[in-house]
């Protein structure tokens, strides 16, 4: 192992030659980043190369009995918007297959989301986040958020805070409903059955939207941590713009209302959580399974053929959306239902897509390197994007895995 970094904890797993800059960043995430536990994947052309994970499987260990227990190699986390770029694989292959149409007005298949002024969003403004929706005039509870039914129907009357397809705004909560709602008028099934049956199921992966009871032991518990100092995350900047500050603090704002479209903010422990299939924010995910989900969009894994066609791959990272964001407030740039790379959520280099999720987690793919990448933390960081231990990471996966013009 590397001497270049002492790590506070025990990592396991294994790296490649090649990638040890990897496990030292990993290490480094615990020793300086205030990482409490963890994993990251990476794969290449469809091969494993790096697998590691170390801490305690419960970002508030102590305050459980079982707090202090370690995260083992089979450790699953909530990932947050992560979940996003994986609910957007499924109307990207729907299309895909001709199931469905993206420049189709979304009432096409939802008749009743026609209602207040959105009879021209289209498919492509939910995936791209200029549907104008990002806020519910009335606030979910968590368990309307969860029941299946509460979510549409409040969507389906709800007027676009903006003229839809003219301006982009992060749908962060609201994108569960609209997706969710889409995919299930198109195919009669759930998003998450979709995932479960049609690409968690073939590749083997660990992933779920909607956990099933019988996985709910092996998911550690989210707990909020301290970023770090400026100077302990070397240099990186990790507390936001005041005005940003400002935003979230504001609760008649757009941000605000936006991340508080479920009102009082959920319990992402309780199991009942767990178990709902919302897309935007509650998928639930190995590092592991999130690299190789991601390389399988890009190329063959393991005998598997690559998910998406040339055309829908480059439908994923084509720019849909950017500048300042009406939500977020920063400038992002979004493909059709993945975050694209830029200052406000770096990724591996200028072609990637992925997702990250608040707080920490970070899946993504490059399809010029042939690199797909996947990190989940139990350590709930107060960011949306470009969290400074996935950012560690992605530039040491960068540094040693990405071919330099």
């Amino acid at each position: 192992m590397s001497g270049k970094q002492e790590s506070v904890v025990d990592v396991q797993g294994t790296v490649e030659d090649g990638f040890e800059p990897v496990r030292d960043a990993f290490m480094a995430n615990f020793a300086r980043r205030g990482e409490r536990g963890a994993a990251v994947a990476v794969y290449r052309h469809g091969r494993k190369v790096v697998d590691l994970w170390g801490g305690t499987k419960n970002g508030d260990a102590g305050k459980h009995a079982a707090g202090a227990a370690p995260w083992e190699a089979g450790t699953a986390q909530v990932i947050r918007s992560a979940t996003k770029g994986i609910a957007a694989l499924v109307p990207l292959l729907l299309h895909q297959r001709g199931q469905l149409d993206l420049d189709a007005p979304v009432g096409t298949y939802w008749p009743e989301f026609k209602a207040a002024g959105k009879e021209r969003v289209l498919v492509r403004h939910l995936l791209s986040h200029r549907a104008g929706l990002p806020v519910l005039d009335t606030p979910l509870t968590p368990a309307q958020a969860i029941d299946g039914v509460s979510g549409p129907a409040a969507l389906a009357a709800q007027a676009p805070a903006w003229e839809p397809g003219t301006d982009h705004g992060y749908h962060a909560q609201t994108y569960s409903w609209l997706i969710g709602e889409l995919v299930a008028r198109v195919t009669g099934r759930s998003l998450g059955s979709w995932i479960a049956e049609e690409i968690a199921g073939p590749l083997g992966l660990d992933l779920w939207i909607g956990l099933p009871e019988a996985e709910q032991s092996r998911v550690g518990r989210l707990a909020p941590v301290e970023p770090p100092a400026t100077a302990a995350a070397t240099g990186m900047r990790v507390r936001p713009k005041q005005s940003v500050a400002a935003a979230y603090a504001d609760p008649d704002s757009l941000t605000s209302r936006a991340f508080g479209a479920i009102s009082p903010a959920p319990d992402e422990n309780d199991p009942a959580y767990r178990a709902a299939e919302l897309p935007a924010s509650a998928g639930i995910a190995t590092a592991r399974s999130l690299a190789r989900c991601y390389a399988a969009l890009i190329g063959a894994v393991d005998g598997h053929p690559r998910l998406f066609a040339p055309a829908t791959l480059t439908l994923a990272r084509t720019e849909e959306s950017a500048g300042l964001d009406r939500t977020l407030l920063v400038h992002t740039r979004f493909g059709l239902g993945f975050m694209l790379h830029g200052p406000a959520s770096p990724l591996l280099a200028p072609g990637s897509f992925g997702h990250p999720g608040r707080g920490g987690a970070l899946a993504c793919a490059d399809p010029e390197s042939g690199l797909a990448f996947g990190y989940v933390t139990n350590g709930m960081q107060r960011n949306v994007t470009a969290d400074p231990r996935a950012k560690a990471l992605l530039l040491a996966v960068s540094d040693v895995a990405v071919p330099r013009c």
